[in-house]
């Protein structure tokens, strides 16, 4: 890499302000969980492109609005609703991908032993009055999904609410020992549902809570939505009775409009090969280009690539 280069004024104010945003919403102490950076015409004082790292659904409508030439969502399966136009959107919209950036995940829902459910459909038909605790960040693609999830099965989260059921959001993803699972300790709530699998599920299974699954026909409605089927598997988390059947969580997909000018693609695509080893991830090393591009289980890419963008990889020997 050219080091000259950073000696320019120009990226040593840049470099400075992504190291900021990056700290500060790395930092749990922090109340910032999404970072804009917008760039200036040089000798004008046009503010014409701007990048949106978020994990939400405002980040679609900025890029479909013109208002951000990149943006991205976790999981995938939400620019999958975009795209196809279900969920919370009427049409189709004009998103396409860049890349997905890989995330093996699924959306869990943890209740008290004690409740006696053993599926997810029961807490409608049993009308069961839990106390669930979500995420705190209410915009999070979580809390769309779960209504979603919701439907599916049969009740919805207004229905679940007056017959005396709660949704909590509060904190960030769960933690073992964090202020969710004391609140479970202390009879508080009687259920988590969130994603990070991986982060939290040992702990609820110890803390005595049952992993619930969704029916077959709940997720083949969620299929036709966008939304992906998954497995808790067994395998990997040994404290289960079985699989679990749920709603897979995985993959950050970066996305732009699908009008976006070729060149901005192009140059955002070269931008991510630039500086792929500067990106942490969930895995080792730098991003995993030639990955990310294609459709795999921890990389969901039910949304068209770009055309520059697939130009761009295929050069690069990915596609």
């Amino acid at each position: 890499m050219d080091s000259s280069k950073w000696a320019n004024p120009i990226v040593t104010r840049s470099r400075v302000v992504l190291e900021i945003a990056a700290e500060l919403v790395a930092d749990d102490e922090q109340p910032y969980t999404q970072a804009k950076v917008l760039l200036r015409k040089q000798g004008t004082q046009e503010w014409p492109l701007c990048l949106f790292g978020s994990s939400t659904y405002e980040g679609v409508d900025a890029v479909v609005r013109g208002e951000a030439a990149l943006a991205m969502i976790n999981p995938a399966a939400s620019l999958t609703l975009a795209y196809r136009g279900t969920g919370p959107y009427a049409t189709p919209q004009p998103v396409r991908a860049i890349a997905v950036i890989p995330s093996a995940d699924q959306y869990v829902f943890a209740v008290k032993r004690e409740t006696g459910l053993t599926t997810f459909e029961e807490i409608g038909t049993r009308r069961a009055p839990l106390r669930i605790a979500t995420r705190g960040q209410r915009d999070h693609c979580l809390h769309v999904m779960l209504e979603h999830i919701a439907e599916a099965a049969g009740f919805s989260l207004d229905a679940f609410r007056g017959w005396g059921g709660e949704t909590r959001p509060n904190g960030p993803l769960p933690m073992p020992g964090d202020a969710k699972f004391a609140a479970l300790a202390r009879g508080e709530i009687d259920a988590i549902f969130d994603e990070a699998v991986q982060e939290w599920l040992q702990a609820a299974v110890e803390a005595g809570m049952t992993i619930l699954p969704l029916a077959e026909r709940t997720v083949r409605v969620l299929e036709a939505q966008g939304y992906r089927r998954a497995f808790i598997p067994r395998a990997l988390y040994s404290m289960l009775p079985a699989d679990v059947l749920t709603i897979d969580f995985s993959g950050w997909a970066i996305f732009t409009h699908a009008d976006a000018p070729d060149t901005l693609v192009t140059q955002m695509c070269a931008a991510l090969q630039a500086r792929k080893h500067l990106i942490p991830w969930q895995g080792e090393g730098p991003l995993p280009l030639d990955r990310m591009v294609r459709n795999e289980p921890d990389t969901p890419l039910d949304v068209p690539l770009h055309p520059a963008a697939e130009r761009f990889w295929r050069a690069c020997g990915y596609l």
